[in-house]
């Protein structure tokens, strides 16, 4: 049995998507892989759960079964997303660039800052 100190929480168990995650995948089976900043973890959702996560404006679809947690975002730029500072240990997601420019709309529309 791992302890914790009172208080904190595991990360791993206990994350909230809302502010934990800086993206997801969807997958088969509710399977669903959660990107934090220095983790990735795969549980299951249930789809009652999925359908309330991206009924709301905080997860955009960037493509096909990927999301992105629009107020993780600190830049879109030549086909990346940027998840805090730019930097090479910087947490990223290349995207289409195709993509990029209706990301960029929905930022804006958003009132999130993002260049």
């Amino acid at each position: 049995m791992i302890m914790y100190a009172p208080g904190s929480r595991n990360i791993y168990e206990d994350f909230v998507v809302e502010t934990d995650i800086l993206f997801f995948k969807t997958g088969s089976h509710s399977l669903v892989s959660f990107h934090g900043k220095n983790y990735n973890i795969k549980k299951r959702m249930s789809a009652d759960r999925m359908t309330t996560l991206l009924s709301g404006k905080q997860f955009y679809n960037v493509g096909g079964s990927c999301y992105v947690n629009v107020d993780k975002i600190t830049e879109v730029e030549q086909g990346i997303i940027y998840f805090g500072e730019k930097s090479p240990t910087a947490k990223v997601l290349r995207i289409p660039r195709w993509r990029q420019e209706p990301l960029k709309r929905f930022l804006a529309s958003s009132k999130q800052p993002v260049s």
